[in-house]
């Protein structure tokens, strides 16, 4: 079930990049660009550090949820995929 949440929400994400909704968050994000959507990578990542600090379990959930989802964004916008970070993962097994 995790790799197929990720291939779905990353496939439509890849499809908001050439089929722009009104009122999509991802849009959004595309439109304001590279620098937005390493912005928001350092912000939810941020937030993933500081919910471990409090040791706060449901916001460590939460917040990794964001910076993945952002993660998938900064991908899709460089013609990358989930399965290309799942490779290199794979080869990095011994």
């Amino acid at each position: 079930m995790s790799k197929e949440i990720i291939d779905e929400l990353f496939e439509v994400i890849r499809d908001r990049k050439t089929n722009r909704k009104e009122k999509s968050y991802v849009c959004s994000l595309y439109d304001k660009g590279h620098d937005k959507i390493l912005e928001k990578i350092i912000e939810e990542a941020g937030e993933v550090v500081i919910a471990s600090k409090n040791r706060e379990n449901k916001q460590i959930i939460y917040e990794s949820a964001d910076l993945l989802f952002h993660l998938l964004v900064m991908l899709s916008y460089h013609d990358l995929t989930p399965d290309d970070i799942f490779k290199e993962l794979q080869s990095r097994r011994k």
